[in-house]
């Protein structure tokens, strides 16, 4: 099937991050799950953020890169917010056959890459609700993927909380929701096309 880079959002590899490896896994596919925190992890956003800025995003986009070094080309890469980002960078350096971003993404200036790579497909999943939500990103990021020409599917669901997925955040998780995004997620990922056929190499 697909191998995938999984990369968690700011809070680290919570439950639902491994709840997604093991949903992939279920579904035939290898997944690498990266830990650019050593095996820290958070249960707030503000002390996340803080911990975000004192490693610094330079660094953690370099950790994203050597973790999926041992991967072969044509690999999906995914992320949870802040993973977004880290999905979004590795797919500039390398040469992917989809990417899955949910709750988040940036314009690729904030990551200060290229432009998006030709053909690499998106899928992307946000909440409505979503107190962390930057439609501008979403919109910026969205523009510019279908400018290089890739196949893009965005999903909204109406939920609250940013972390939707994550069964350990109750304040944050919407069964329904998060059922919804994994039926679109798991299609996604089966159908992905080979990362050479995706760049035209």
């Amino acid at each position: 099937m697909t191998d995938v880079a999984l990369f968690h959002s700011a809070l680290g590899v919570r439950p639902g991050v491994l709840d997604a490896a093991e949903r992939l896994r279920a579904d035939g596919h290898t997944v690498l799950v990266v830990d650019q925190y050593d095996g820290r992890v958070f249960d707030d956003q503000t002390e996340a953020g803080r911990f975000v800025d004192e490693v610094g995003f330079p660094e953690l986009m370099r950790r994203a890169v050597a973790a999926a070094e041992p991967l072969a080309d044509g690999f999906v890469a995914a992320g949870f917010s802040n993973g977004a980002g880290m999905a979004e960078h590795v797919a500039t350096t390398r040469r992917c056959s989809g990417v899955l971003l949910v709750s988040g993404a940036l314009p690729l200036a904030v990551l200060g890459g290229p432009a998006w790579p030709r053909g690499t497909a998106v899928q992307m999943h946000n909440a409505l609700g979503d107190p962390l939500r930057h439609q501008d990103w979403l919109d910026a990021f969205v523009g510019e993927v279908r400018a290089a020409g890739a196949p893009t599917e965005t999903y909204e669901y109406p939920a609250t909380g940013h972390l939707f997925t994550d069964p350990s955040l109750p304040g944050e998780y919407d069964a329904q929701a998060s059922e919804q995004l994994w039926e679109r997620a798991l299609r996604f990922v089966r159908t992905a096309p080979d990362g050479a056929a995706a760049t035209g190499t």
